[in-house]
């Protein structure tokens, strides 16, 4: 049985020792994205990071709750998101039964009434609150750039003082606050003021080495030549005029695809059947396919 630790931010003493603590996890960070997520421990600041779908941003949140034995909190953003979605909303049934029950139990008095229908457990958290309210706590931000451009001035204020302003209750402050992660997979530019706020990194898509270890790592029954022969394919298709290059995370479906078809070396048939797990546009199907990508795929 593998004992993976668990350690207290303020506790990380450098950023090689918080990639072993993600590699006992199975997130093989490179020395760059270490040190950001490092500095974003240390100093608490927030990390914003950009890059392509598929190379593991979000799953660097998810490892690093798993790292600071913390809950995940995650926002996942998209457009037309406002702040009932993301900070708090009232639980308008509950006050509704709640002032029901007053009345029918002889209460008039309407500031007492009101007093008691705008309480704490009236109010429902949603992600933003929740981990302001969490100790310790991962909040994630995803894809922020699929949010309205007005989204982020929420985020300025709940970013810059870990705290929100609730008028009915007063301004809720984080005792601790949380490790913040957003990502942007980069379909609009983020705002100047937001990232400001943040330490940034851009992910790059892994290197042909890193990429054959996390396949090894991630799927240990994947032989070491079948991880090279993926590896290559999708570096391949990476520089091909596709509309969507897969991610690490498509090469890691393909490849437990091709495992459960029983590959142990990438057979051109056999790839060709299975490339739904790698692509997901028709067109770049008809691209890979027609130009006989895979006859010429080994390495």
């Amino acid at each position: 049985m593998v004992v993976r630790r668990t350690i207290e931010a303020s506790d990380v003493e450098s950023p090689a020792q918080l990639a072993e603590l993600l590699d006992e996890r199975s997130y093989l960070a490179g020395a760059g994205l270490a040190t950001a997520a490092f500095l974003a421990l240390r100093m608490g600041r927030p990390l914003l990071l950009e890059g392509e779908a598929g190379v593991g941003k979000t799953e660097l949140a998810r490892t690093l709750a798993e790292v600071l034995g913390a809950p995940l909190i995650r926002l996942q953003c998209y457009e037309g998101l406002d702040a009932s979605q993301a900070l708090y909303d009232w639980d308008f049934a509950r006050q509704l039964l709640h002032l029901k029950a007053a009345e029918a139990g002889g209460v008039t008095d309407a500031a007492r009434l009101e007093g008691e229908v705008y309480d704490r457990r009236f109010l429902i958290a949603r992600p933003l609150l929740k981990a302001i309210e969490t100790q310790p706590a991962v909040l994630l931000i995803d894809e922020v750039d699929r949010a309205d451009v007005e989204f982020e001035a929420i985020l300025l204020e709940v970013l810059s003082d870990f705290a929100i302003s609730v008028p009915e209750l007063g301004t809720i402050r984080a005792a601790r606050p949380p490790v913040v992660v957003l990502t942007s997979n980069r379909t609009r530019e983020v705002h100047d003021a937001l990232k400001r706020r943040c330490l940034y990194h851009w992910l790059e898509h892994p290197s042909f080495e890193r990429e054959v270890a996390i396949l090894r790592r991630r799927l240990p029954e994947c032989s070491g030549s079948l991880a090279e022969q993926v590896a290559t394919a999708t570096g391949r298709l990476r520089e091909a005029d596709l509309i969507k290059p897969p991610g690490i995370a498509e090469t890691l479906d393909w490849t437990e695809a091709l495992l459960a078809l029983g590959a142990r070396e990438l057979d051109p048939d056999v790839a060709a059947a299975s490339l739904g797990a790698l692509l997901k546009h028709r067109e770049d199907h008809e691209t890979v396919l027609g130009n006989g990508f895979f006859g010429a795929s080994r390495r």
